[in-house]
């Protein structure tokens, strides 16, 4: 039977993808008292960073989950640990999600923060597909556009706000030194 049809696949994801939407819930109770708080990172970057998070770890679950029921069939398997492919490409997708935020000095604001979180969170996904969770896949999918798209109206319309004094760029800093052009 071809394993995208198997119901046994997607009762696990269904799971997940009620995981990911728990992480993002409550990563939005934390983003908005950051966004309330003028932070850089508010309501959409915590729910996405909650979410890719809830995501990766119920990936990897759900890896161990078939290696194992994989495993069980035949114990002449090559052993492997995919559980290190899925490192590989958070830190690679970290790596880039870096390259999408910037302080713009003289302005004193960050950018850049939900872009990089959607790119997490869509590695996320990618991994997902790779291993054969269509439903987790969509359904974060779909999660992600409504927090990116409808939620963006829930967020006061202002400019970023000021980096506060108890952040890690204070004067005197040696993030403040770092982030100075030089």
């Amino acid at each position: 039977m071809d394993p995208w049809l198997e119901w046994s696949r997607w009762l696990p994801q269904l799971r997940v993808l009620g995981e990911v939407t728990v992480a993002m819930l409550l990563g939005a109770l934390i983003g908005y008292e950051r966004q309330r708080a003028q932070r850089p990172a508010g309501f959409r970057t915590h729910m996405l960073v909650a979410g890719a998070a809830a995501m990766l770890v119920g990936l990897a679950l759900l890896l161990a989950e078939q290696a194992q029921a994989r495993l069980a069939g035949d114990a002449r398997m090559v052993g492997s640990d995919p559980v290190r492919v899925i490192e590989a490409v958070v830190t690679g997708v970290s790596f880039l999600g870096a390259g999408t935020i910037f302080r713009h000095a003289g302005r004193d604001h960050v950018m850049g923060l939900t872009t990089a979180a959607s790119l997490l969170l869509s590695a996320a996904v990618g991994i997902a597909v790779a291993l054969w969770l269509p439903l987790l896949a969509i359904g974060v999918t779909l999660l992600t556009l409504v927090v990116l798209g409808l939620l963006r109206r829930l967020e006061v319309a202002r400019p970023a706000p000021p980096l506060a004094a108890d952040d890690d760029a204070r004067p005197g800093s040696r993030a403040s030194n770092l982030a100075r052009p030089d």
